[in-house]
C-alpha cells in the first residue's frame, strides 16, 4: 500500500528509543521528513544517520517549555503534517506508595506537556485544513494495571482530553487518536518487569515468562509491529478515524471494547 507520506513532514516525541525510534523510522522507510525529539541528540544523530537529508533534531526534555517553543516553531517554519505525541511513564507504585510529590511530577510526565503542545500546534493544523495527531499511552486506559497508579491515572485524563479535542477539530480535517500498547518487547517494559519480580520474590525471567502466559497471543509485541499501525494513522488513509483509542496488547484487555 503506497501511504501517500512521501512528501509529508512529521514531528516524533520521544525518538530515541522504543515506540518513537519505531514509529519515526518506518516513516522515513516511507519517504517522510520527521523533526525527531528527544534528551539526547547524540543518540538520535547515531541512530538516525541514514536519514539525515530527512530529518532534523530538536534535543532537550518534554517537560520544559524551552523545547516545546522549539517543536512550536518548527511546525511553523514549514509544513507539518502530523505529530506523534510519545514519552516515557512514571514511577511504577500502588496508590497508598506514592505521595503528592509523585502525582506534580506524573503530571509533568505524563500530560501536561502533552496538552500545551496540542494546544499550540493544533490551531497550526486547523489553519491548513488537515493533520494527524497521536499520542501514545497504555492499554492501562481500558483496563487499569496493579502497581501503575500514576500512569493509569494520567493516561486516562489524556485519553479525555483527546477524546474532546477531537469533536472540536473533526471538520477541519484533523484526526486525533490514541494507540493503547499492552506488552512489547522495548526498555519501558523492563521496569515493570522488574518491579514484579521485586514485589514477589522471584526471577527476572521468571515474572517475564508469567507476563507472556498471560497475553493470549503467547508473547509481547514488537515496535515494528505498532510502528506499521501508527504510520498508518499518520498517513491520509485514516482520514474517517478520530476519537479513537486502538489496543495494540495481543488481546490483553479483557473488555468487550478492548
Amino acid at each position: 500500500m503506497n501511504l501517500e507520506i512521501s512528501d509529508q513532514r512529521f514531528i516524533v516525541c520521544g525518538a530515541s528509543s522504543g515506540f518513537g525510534e519505531a514509529i519515526a523510522r518506518q516513516l522515513l522507510i516511507e519517504g517522510a521528513n520527521v523533526i525527531l525529539v528527544a534528551r539526547r541528540g547524540n543518540v538520535l544523530s547515531e541512530k538516525f544517520s541514514h536519514f539525515e537529508d530527512q530529518t532534523e533534531i530538536i534535543e532537550g526534555s518534554l517537560i520544559y517549555s524551552k523545547t516545546l517553543d522549539k517543536i512550536e516553531k518548527a511546525a511553523k517554519k514549514g509544513s507539518v503534517h502530523g505529530i506523534v505525541f510519545n514519552a516515557g511513564g512514571p514511577p511504577t507504585g500502588t496508590p497508598l506508595n506514592t505521595d503528592m510529590a509523585d502525582w506534580d511530577a506524573a503530571w509533568q510526565l505524563v500530560m501536561r506537556w502533552k496538552v500545551d503542545l496540542s494546544l499550540r500546534l493544533a490551531p497550526i493544523f486547523k489553519k491548513a485544513g488537515y493533520g494527524r495527531m497521536l499520542y501514545i499511552e497504555s492499554q492501562s486506559i481500558k483496563q487499569p494495571l496493579p502497581a501503575l497508579t500514576l500512569s493509569n491515572a494520567f493516561r486516562a485524563g489524556v485519553a479525555g482530553f483527546a477524546k474532546t479535542l477531537s469533536f472540536e477539530l473533526a471538520k477541519d480535517g484533523v484526526t486525533i487518536n490514541l494507540l493503547a500498547p499492552g506488552s512489547h518487547e522495548t526498555p519501558a517494559i523492563e521496569r515493570v518487569i522488574k518491579n514484579n519480580s521485586s514485589m514477589r520474590g522471584i526471577s527476572y525471567d521468571k515474572a517475564k515468562e508469567e507476563m507472556e502466559r498471560n497475553i493470549p497471543v503467547g508473547r509481547m509485541g514488537k515496535a515494528e509491529e505498532i510502528a506499521s499501525l501508527a504510520v498508518w494513522l499518520l498517513s491520509p488513509h485514516s482520514g474517517y478515524v478520530t476519537g479513537q483509542t486502538i489496543s495494540h496488547d495481543g488481546g490483553s484487555v479483557k473488555g468487550l471494547f478492548g
